[in-house]
């Protein structure tokens, strides 16, 4: 069977792409060297979030096809701030000296948490505002999010704010990505929803008010618990809906 070659990339949009991800990643790398110390980050962990980085940026240019446009955008340009900010969560999270023991780097992770979340409003924005909302757009927000909310996770976990349990709230999302290797509807698409959207940043939200250092079970672990139950409500009418439709 023949192939048809994919069609041949605007050369303004390769190069916006490039230069845009990488004047974030230099400066980013520049930022992790400022405050890594502050979040007790050896150089293994500064370098990790370097890495992880440079691997997602990576996947977005390969992307690239999935975005129609002639440039790469002021809101795939503030999401691609918001994969810095993760990026660096995710080293204090797994690699952080004092995360359960000092209250500092609790504090900076906080602030770098809310900053990512400020952030994931203003690039939608943006995007519908412009005019610039594509599939990439799209998939480069939600994975960001997902990835987010699992680090954050296992913070709360690590942090003794919740159980073992807290985790499923970071895994829903790749548990849902895994299901649809099995039950072919689940990969139909799914119409935009504002409940989706909300309770996404009600996770995030959550999880970020619980690692508060004077926020400690039962009130953590119950504010874990109603955040877990509203993202099983979103994920079942989503599954729901595309079971149905997948019988249609």
């Amino acid at each position: 069977m023949d192939h048809k070659p994919s069609p041949a990339l605007p050369p303004s949009l390769k190069t916006s792409a490039l230069v845009i991800l990488g004047v974030v990643f230099a400066a980013a790398l520049v930022f992790y060297q400022l405050v890594g110390p502050h979040l007790t980050l050896g150089r293994w962990a500064v370098a990790f979030a370097g890495f992880l980085l440079l691997m997602i940026f990576t996947v977005v240019v390969r992307a690239l096809p999935h975005h129609p446009h002639n440039s790469f955008g002021a809101a795939n340009a503030i999401t691609a701030i918001r994969t810095a900010i993760v990026s660096l969560v995710t080293a204090a999270v797994f690699f952080a000296a004092d995360m359960a023991s000092g209250q500092s780097a609790v504090w900076i992770l906080i602030a770098l948490v809310l900053t990512a979340l400020a952030l994931d409003g203003f690039d939608g924005y943006l995007a519908r505002n412009l005019g610039r909302e594509s599939a990439l757009g799209a998939r480069f927000d939600m994975e960001i999010d997902a990835l987010l909310i699992l680090v954050l996770s296992e913070a709360a976990l690590m942090l003794g704010k919740a159980g073992w349990w807290v985790l499923a709230i970071g895994l829903m999302r790749y548990i849902f990505v895994g299901a649809q290797f099995f039950v072919p509807a689940l990969c139909l698409p799914l119409p935009p929803s504002f409940r989706r959207k909300l309770i996404c940043v009600v996770q995030v939200a959550t999880l970020c008010v619980i690692l508060v250092p004077a926020v400690i079970p039962p009130v953590s672990t119950v504010a874990a618990l109603i955040a877990l139950g509203l993202l099983s409500y979103s994920f079942a009418v989503d599954i729901i809906f595309l079971l149905r439709k997948g019988r249609q």
